[in-house]
């Protein structure tokens, strides 16, 4: 009888400790902050069309950068070829055709990729 006290107290320890580790995660999850992976600020996404793809694959092949054929598809190939030019022209090396990256090979932009 003298021990139930005693553990009726440590019960009632336990859980308030509990409650209270619960209560402050709960008050975490509900911070205003905005989500890590949210797209709300990213701008357009800068896109090559077929045709620009077909002029780069042409240049990256005469300067033996890339062997497979123009096709206007941006593949593994292709993205290869595109890191080793941007590697020897002093670019970011990104693998993509990207604005800076067409400029650098002389083709056109379209109206809307200079506005980006």
């Amino acid at each position: 009888m003298k021990r139930l006290p005693w553990v009726v107290l440590s019960l009632l320890f336990v859980l308030s400790i509990a409650m209270a580790q619960n209560s402050n995660t709960n008050a975490n999850k509900n911070t205003n902050k905005p989500a890590r992976n949210s797209n709300a600020n990213r701008g357009p996404i800068f896109r090559a069309s077929a045709d620009q793809i077909k002029q780069a694959q042409t240049m990256l092949k005469q300067r033996s950068f890339y062997s497979g054929e123009q096709t206007g598809k941006l593949d593994t190939a292709t993205r290869a070829g595109l890191k080793q030019y941007q590697q020897a022209e002093g670019l970011k090396v990104t693998g993509t055709l990207n604005k800076v990256t067409l400029e650098k090979m002389g083709i056109a932009l379209t109206d809307k990729q200079r506005s980006m």
